[in-house]
């Protein structure tokens, strides 16, 4: 079988490689650029509990050297404050550099045996029969590649999507922001910050903390407003330096500037036969606190492990058309949320008119989308694949499991997002009590035998854990989770018969046409520079 294609080698094509490469499938990532990232301070990311934790299970090593956790958000109003959150260590928003992000993904993509960089290779044309894709790039080695599937993660102006000839409607120019990242000592060390005025030059301001003493400011711009010289720059630093320390501006070093500009966009589809889009190349997004770099890893995770049950051991169309059905879903619900606060917190208007149920103030509204909560920020749930018997948990139908820590079947005990992510369905029983009795005492008592006969005769990969409790969840509540581990099912005790037709709905149907099943391959390199690489 041959390998994924991935187009592009920033943080989307490189998470959806590594993220493959989990659930054991090949890629080869065709880098246009060099293989190196450009330091820039002043474009960063945030990444909320459920990204950080797939990043890290990935084998990102730069979160802990180079990302700040916030400690708190900070929410003011004319130099006062007025709000306060703090987080745990578990929940807290994690801010980093975007190279720095880049850079921890491409050295693991870089030591995994399943994912090929290759540098310096542009993709100038692609074809598709019913058997996979052939791209060709160009470059100091002009070469034709083979692949099952290709996926343009190749950014807002992706070639990819010109290639398969799709739109990108939506519009430019929403909101325009200067940005600096400095050196300097604020009051409040850790904490990010939403400060609001009725300064027309400085009417919204935010400051998230990265390592060493270095914050990123923002400046939301007037509409229409003229250029931004480094003399206005200066001066928007200094005053607001000086409203935040007591009315003397402190001393600071000036590291990294520049202006970015929003545009709101949806690619209007996100799968031609055996090419998808994702990241920038499907949407862009970024108004009012939203993360397009992080929906662009939610866009990876969600594909992955589609591509590999393709890949393994084949896939029905309706699984594949359920990428766009639910990451396009997700994403335009976002952008229209966007545009519906947009008029309000930027004209002053009446939320009741815009936003339904949205008697709070304009604070609250942004900080949830810089938060990652409520309309503008809060992880997607997907609609669950088959009406099954409910079974009350904390976790809403489709939405992402808790990260309870759970035993998996060697013994260890580790949480449960350490073990998505491998193109397996998750099956969790709550057996209250299990965490202080050995593992042998448990394995073969009560539930367990019936339920792991019922796992091991489901129509896909599935492994069985083992959990000492679940918000909300009963004793002996079984969960069916998605390999991304979106909440798929539950049920009050071992139920085979509807455990089958749940993962069967996960994942579809069976394929069109069959293929048979297949093991995870063994790592093992793929052949370099190889026009048709195989694993």
């Amino acid at each position: 079988m041959d390998p994924v294609i991935v187009v592009g080698a920033g943080p989307v094509g490189l998470t959806l490689s590594l993220a493959l490469a989990g659930a054991g499938v090949p890629s080869v990532v065709l880098d246009e650029g060099p293989g190196k990232e450009e330091p820039r301070p002043a474009r960063t990311v945030v990444l909320h509990s459920d990204t950080a934790a797939m990043a890290h299970r990935l084998g990102c090593t730069t979160l802990r050297d180079e990302g700040a956790p916030f400690a708190a958000w900070r929410t003011m109003r004319r130099g006062r404050d007025t709000h306060r959150t703090t987080f745990e260590d578990a929940t807290a928003p994690l801010h980093l550099p975007q190279h720095a992000l880049t850079r921890g993904l491409r050295d693991a993509a870089a030591a995994h045996p399943l994912v090929q960089l290759v540098t310096d290779s542009r993709l100038d044309a692609l074809e598709q029969d019913a058997l996979g894709v052939t791209a060709h790039t160009r470059g100091p080695a002009a070469t034709w590649w083979r692949g099952s599937h290709l996926v343009g993660c190749d950014g807002a102006r992706s070639t990819v999507r010109k290639l398969l000839g799709i739109r990108f409607p939506g519009r430019t120019g929403v909101e325009r922001y200067a940005v600096a990242a400095l050196r300097t000592e604020l009051p409040w060390p850790g904490e990010a910050l939403l400060h609001r005025s009725r300064s027309a030059k400085t009417a919204e301001v935010t400051a998230r903390p990265l390592p060493d003493g270095v914050w990123r400011l923002d400046w939301l711009l007037p509409p229409r407003g003229e250029l931004v010289t480094p003399d206005a720059l200066i001066g928007m630093i200094r005053d607001t330096l000086a409203t935040w320390c007591g009315g003397s501006t402190p001393p600071y070093d000036l590291i990294d500037t520049g202006v970015h500009t929003l545009h709101h966009r949806l690619a209007r589809r996100w799968r031609d036969g055996r090419a998808f889009l994702a990241g920038d190349a499907a949407h862009l997004l970024g108004a009012l606190g939203t993360q397009g770099v992080e929906e662009g890893l939610r866009d990876a995770e969600n594909l992955a492990w589609r591509l590999s049950l393709a890949w393994h051991q084949g896939a029905s169309e309706a699984l594949l058309d359920g990428y766009e059905a639910e990451r396009r879903t997700a994403v335009a619900s976002r952008l229209r949320a966007a545009d519906q606060a947009m008029p309000v917190l930027r004209g002053g208007g009446g939320l009741r008119t815009y936003v339904p149920g949205a008697a709070r103030s304009h604070e609250t509204l942004l900080t949830d989308g810089h938060l990652g909560r409520g309309p503008l920020g809060a992880p997607p749930a997907y609609a669950p694949p088959v009406a099954v018997r409910e079974v009350p948990t904390d976790t809403e139908p489709g939405g992402q499991a808790a990260n309870v820590p759970v035993t998996a079947p060697d013994g260890s005990t580790v949480p449960l997002r350490d073990l998505l992510g491998r193109g397996r369905l998750l099956v969790l029983l709550v057996a209250p009590g299990t965490g202080v009795w050995d593992r042998r005492h448990w394995v073969g008592a009560g539930l367990m035998p019936r339920l792991a006969d019922a796992v091991s005769a489901l129509p896909v990969r599935a492994e069985l854990l083992v959990a000492d409790g679940y918000p909300g969840a009963a004793a002996h509540t079984v969960l069916l989770l998605r390999p991304d581990g979106h909440l798929a099912a539950t049920f009050a005790g071992v139920r085979p018969a509807e455990l089958y037709e749940a993962a069967d709905a996960v994942r579809a149907g069976a394929p069109e046409t069959a293929l048979p099943a297949l093991p995870a391959p063994a790592p093992r390199a793929l052949p370099e520079a190889s026009a048709t690489p195989h694993p």
